[in-house]
């Protein structure tokens, strides 16, 4: 059920408009490092490999299950984060988590991860998947309202670095990203080939300090990469679901900061 608390602004007006233009925020310690090592903690005893020992780091990159007890659960729902998501979604229009989802887990390591191509993360089946495949992904879609999703967030769970495997954003792709949906209505797009989507923008890496979480609009195309540095890398990308979908056309004008920069791409601000 959406959250019925209400909290103060979190956000300035500069800020907003920075995520509506940039396609994202950066919110410094939103929980601790007292806490992110204690997640960190739980995360190494389920990892097949141990932390002390670097010649353990088989792979570059380990996939850990979504986590839902603590302390993830009150990461998941820190006040600073849920009068962020108010702002920026609207009061009552997304959905609270008990959890924060899948932690890929990347380790310092000279092989490609295998998953760093440059995407937006998809948020619905589409029409020809198989509805008894309740895993399969390959015909997940995204449509020009985002249906499924209301954000896309990254908490960072240790110390990221420029070395050490930060996201890749590129500023200001969510605009095109919603120029090349809207053609495709609410059937949306799948398969979606964005190598080039948004290459020629400014690119920025999601960096910072354990306890830093980075807050996306949901077309904003970004990458991971291989890690350069030393120790492991632990981030959460979790979704933040859609309690009402999000609309390009309301009569009361009362768009939300996602809403608006999909239409200021569309030329409708």
């Amino acid at each position: 059920m959406p959250s019925k608390k209400q909290y103060p602004a979190a956000l300035s007006g500069a800020q907003l408009n920075d995520f509506i233009e940039q396609g994202f925020i950066r919110i410094d310690d939103a929980f601790s490092e007292e806490q992110a090592a204690e997640a960190r903690a739980i995360m190494w005893r389920d990892l097949p490999c141990s932390e002390h020992d670097p010649a353990s780091w088989r792979f570059p990159v380990v996939r850990l299950p979504g986590y839902g007890g603590e302390p993830f659960r009150t990461i998941a729902n820190r006040p600073v984060l849920h009068a962020t998501f108010d702002q920026l979604v609207g009061r009552g229009r997304w959905l609270p988590r008990d959890g924060l989802g899948t932690f890929p887990v990347r380790f310092p390591h000279p092989d490609d991860p295998g998953d760093a191509g440059w995407h937006v993360d998809l948020s619905f089946p589409g029409d020809d998947g198989d509805p008894n495949e309740r895993n399969d992904f390959s015909t997940w879609c995204v449509n020009i309202a985002s249906r499924g999703r209301a954000l896309l967030t990254l908490f960072l769970f240790s110390d990221v670095g420029e070395d050490d495997a930060p996201t890749r954003i590129r500023v200001g792709s969510h605009m095109d990203i919603a120029r090349y949906l809207e053609p495709a209505g609410d059937r949306g797009r799948s398969h979606m080939m964005l190598e080039q989507m948004g290459a020629c923008r400014p690119q920025a890496l999601a960096t910072g300090k354990a306890g830093t979480v980075y807050i996306c609009h949901p077309f904003l195309v970004h990458a991971a990469q291989k890690h350069r540095g030393t120790r492991p890398r632990f981030m959460a990308q979790p979704s933040i679901g859609l309690a009402e979908p999000y609309r390009l056309e309301r009569p009361d004008d009362a768009y939300s900061p996602v809403e608006i920069a999909i239409r200021r791409a569309l030329g409708g601000e």
